[in-house]
């Protein structure tokens, strides 16, 4: 595929993520974010084991469970926590930082230089999530403010050594591992810090089947696949389409006012990832990196 076919590929998952706010507020129990996260990625990452019947080896089982606790379980948790204790707006202002730092960890981790213009690619992203999410009256609390960093940081790092630890394998079995590894992370935490699940219903079973197949499943896999094929700045950039689906779905679906601010600061996200796709741009063979 060319690399702007792998782009548009990729970008259908942050695109999915973006319903995970619809789905959960709207058909799932609240109070167990956990648990939840836990439901989410433990069956989904066992299901991918049983299709592709790849196990990973003793050499990788210490990697597949800090990539799973970074771009899962550690990640889910302090995002749960972060969307709690702050404006949702804020929240996923905090979390566009994300390509900021991976920009930055991938300096540090895989060598790619910094280029002037995907910084300011990625400043100006996240400034237009911003202006399309946060209410000026929004209050601030240290602690959901900490959790929003702490997540951003996390899946920064979980994607750029997903980039440097590349296992000989389909991006649906390096998808498996990490889910399952997550969710097994997930499990014992759910079951120390929170009570029982209410009896669930129809709607929660398809929230739970949506995130857990589609929401987890099957866009991590199309996500670690760009990781392994796209710039690790370039990806993190195509996060920001997320948060332009949440507000999109928030207007058709539950009837939100859509603000003309909000429409000038999806149009700078949008440029802002179009412009990242271009400075993130290695040469040809540029930083591969295989396993290390």
């Amino acid at each position: 595929m060319s690399r702007t076919t792998d782009i548009l590929f990729t970008s259908l998952a942050p695109a999915v993520w973006g319903s995970t706010y619809l789905v959960t507020t709207e058909a799932l129990p609240a109070g167990h974010p956990v648990t939840l996260a836990a439901l989410r990625a433990l069956p989904a990452g066992l299901l991918l084991l049983a299709l592709t019947r790849c196990l990973p080896p003793r050499a990788w089982l210490g990697r597949a469970f800090l990539l799973g606790s970074l771009n899962f379980a550690l990640f889910w948790v302090l995002l749960f926590v972060a969307a709690y204790r702050l404006p949702g707006g804020v929240a996923a202002t905090l979390g566009s930082l994300q390509a900021m730092m991976v920009i930055l960890m991938a300096r540090g981790w895989l060598g790619t230089p910094i280029r002037a213009g995907a910084v300011a690619a990625a400043a100006t992203g996240a400034l237009g999530v911003a202006l399309l999410l946060i209410d000026p009256d929004s209050a601030l609390d240290p602690m959901g403010i900490a959790a929003g960093l702490g997540g951003a940081a996390s899946m920064a790092a979980g994607t750029v050594l997903s980039r440097k630890w590349q296992p000989p394998v389909s991006s649906l079995s390096f998808t498996a591992w990490q889910l399952t590894a997550g969710g097994l992370i997930l499990l014992p935490l759910a079951l120390l810090l929170e009570p029982p699940l209410p009896p669930l219903s129809a709607s929660n079973l398809a929230g739970l089947a949506w995130l857990g197949l589609v929401g987890a499943a099957a866009t991590y896999a199309i996500w670690f696949r760009g990781v392994a094929r796209l710039e690790p700045g370039a990806v993190s950039m195509l996060g920001m389409m997320s948060p332009v689906t949440a507000v999109i779905l928030g207007w058709v679906w539950l009837g939100q006012s859509l603000s003309a601010v909000q429409a000038v600061g999806a149009a700078i996200v949008l440029g802002a990832v179009w412009a990242g796709q271009r400075c993130n741009r290695g040469r040809s063979g540029a930083g591969q990196v295989g396993v290390a």
